[in-house]
């Protein structure tokens, strides 16, 4: 076990200063991908926000694509600019993933509410699975922004 332990420590210690490097390239770029999937706004996104009971959904929808593209741009960049600028990049990484966590609790409660994790069809167990890692990961980098 001991040698097994070591041999895989030897193999993964030059690459653990990268590791909170793919963390935030996968947030990223999948927040990124979801708000631009949402350009330009369509009237049935519109129109189901409105039947969820969503106020100034047309307003929202602009928001919650918007807050997706610009907060996963934010988490990417938030720990480029830290390498330069550590408190303007600690602060970026940390308003972005508080972006991501408002972003991914409305969307549980209000889009994936009917799923669960561990009930429902396959489908939805696997992507409500999806939207509590980018909840989890968002909260991370609130947490601890550009810290090492």
């Amino acid at each position: 076990m001991n040698k097994l332990n070591n041999f895989l420590e030897q193999l993964a210690s030059p690459l653990k200063k990268y590791s909170t490097c793919l963390l935030r390239i996968g947030l990223g770029t999948s927040f990124f991908l979801h708000g631009y999937g949402k350009i330009p706004i369509q009237q049935s996104f519109i129109d189901w926000l409105a039947s969820k009971g969503i106020p100034f959904a047309d307003t929202t929808a602009h928001l919650v694509a918007w807050g997706e593209i610009l907060s996963g741009i934010g988490i990417i960049l938030g720990g480029l600019i830290g390498v330069k600028a550590h408190v303007i990049g600690n602060l970026i990484t940390r308003l972005s993933g508080g972006a991501v966590m408002v972003i991914m609790i409305g969307a549980l409660l209000i889009a994936h509410s009917n799923w669960s994790i561990f009930f429902g069809e396959r489908g939805s167990i696997l992507f409500a699975s999806e939207q509590l890692f980018l909840l989890l990961l968002g909260t991370y980098f609130a947490i601890k922004g550009n810290e090492k």
